[in-house]
């Protein structure tokens, strides 16, 4: 990789989405979340700082609404650890505001129905939420976080569609820029171009349509035909989607999709003797897969788009994290979740800790907090810019490559970047 690449300003029309499926338990849910505010109590604490729902004398209290049974299990569960990771550190060091932190978490599954009733139960315990996975889940309840809750929510996800938001604040690039600087990156390294063929192979919903945008806009600009393949988030079989592909005489591929249907992707290819590189958005990769039999295709051909360092970078936060959490999980194997995890729910401490000084550790003070950082560094590579709601706080992505070697099973092949193909992008 080099570092030509400097970047451009991108300005963006923030949208909405929703899922017309739960739309009614959302909107029945609504008067369960309507006592959150007399629930919560309000006020101010004995050391004169103004509080309001989820924060106590002696306790701030987060929520951590996560996926540990469904398609994204592995990297849920390693979100949620390294967050209660940051939670104990922090509270060794005596927490914030005088405070401990705790963590409410609730797995859904990855399913809507539990996801709303999930937000629902939590909306009326917590100061603020440090991960909610699923863009569209996060859609759905959208309505009652910009309004009746005013609540503020990291999501683990990076839809386009979240923006316009002040209270819902992405670490990192959308799906869509980061589509963008992966085909950048393919051009660059494999010398995509002109004429040829490119296969994308993405999950229906906000995730993959959002990458697919991107995919779109970069495929006009260099003059390649785009090769679609929409997957189900329970499509693991990728046998039929690759022969697609390679009848289409694809180039390259970009997977929008799961860890489990990115290594079919890889091992189906191999196995058909498609060789060609395949990248993934940020969440398509976790390093036990190495271990099955697409372990060698994925170290032969695969590439992961990432919006900041991988748990086994040898610089930043990442190394010292690493060490830590192998101490506090040493069953659990070291993935990108982690870093992820780790990385958001730092940057809401720095806003947690803002909001103290500001003697306002109300939701609308830690809301406000968080806006107030431009130039937020937790270590990770990347500084995050949460100024702007109709933003991403970065456009910069890293490139990694699996490795069996290194811990998390990730290493960076340079510096972050930002594509100059985002400079002519449009979002609609």
């Amino acid at each position: 990789m080099n570092d030509r690449r400097i970047p451009g300003p991108l300005r963006r029309r923030p949208a909405a989405a929703s899922l017309a499926a739960v739309a009614l338990v959302a909107l029945a849910a609504t008067a369960c979340s309507g006592k959150a505010e007399e629930e919560g109590g309000g006020g101010g604490g004995a050391d004169g700082v103004a509080t309001d729902i989820g924060v106590s004398d002696s306790t701030i209290t987060l929520g951590a609404l996560t996926d540990m049974t469904g398609p994204y299990a592995t990297l849920g569960a390693s979100v949620t650890q390294a967050q209660q990771l940051w939670a104990d550190q922090t509270n060794d060091a005596g927490g914030i505001c005088g405070r401990d932190v705790e963590l409410v978490v609730r797995d859904h599954g990855y399913d809507a129905e539990q996801a709303v009733s999930a937000y629902s139960e939590t909306s009326s315990q917590v100061l603020a939420y440090s991960q909610f996975i699923g863009s569209a889940y996060v859609n759905t309840v959208r309505e009652r976080i910009d309004g009746q809750d005013q609540v503020l929510v990291l999501p683990q996800a990076w839809s386009a569609d979240l923006l316009g938001s002040e209270y819902i604040q992405m670490v990192g690039s959308t799906y869509d820029l980061e589509t963008i600087n992966a085909i950048d990156f393919l051009a660059e390294e494999f010398g995509l171009g002109e004429g040829d063929t490119l296969g994308h192979v993405y999950f229906e919903g906000a995730y993959g349509e959002n990458a697919l945008a991107g995919s779109r806009h970069a495929a006009e600009e260099l003059g390649l035909s785009v090769a679609e393949q929409r997957i189900a988030p329970t499509d693991e079989d990728m046998t039929a989607q690759v022969r697609a592909l390679a009848g289409d005489g694809v180039d390259a591929i970009v997977v929008s999709a799961g860890p489990r249907q990115a290594a079919s992707v890889a091992g189906v290819a191999a196995a058909a003797g498609l060789e060609v590189p395949i990248i993934g958005n940020n969440s398509a990769f976790a390093p036990q897969l190495l271990d099955t039999g697409a372990g060698p295709a994925l170290l032969a051909n695969y590439y992961v788009a990432s919006p900041a360092l991988p748990i086994g970078a040898e610089e930043g936060t990442p190394a010292e994290l690493s060490a830590a959490y192998a101490e506090a999980y040493p069953d659990d194997q070291l993935d990108n979740g982690v870093a992820a995890g780790y990385s958001a729910i730092s940057l809401l401490g720095q806003a947690l800790e803002a909001a103290c000084e500001a003697e306002d550790l109300t939701r609308e003070g830690v809301a406000q907090a968080m806006l107030a950082m431009t130039e937020a560094d937790n270590g990770f590579g990347i500084a995050h810019d949460f100024s702007d709601p109709a933003a991403p706080s970065s456009t910069e992505s890293y490139i990694l490559r699996p490795d069996a070697d290194t811990p998390g099973g990730l290493t960076v092949l340079g510096d972050p970047f930002t594509s100059p193909l985002t400079d002519s992008y449009t979002r609609e």
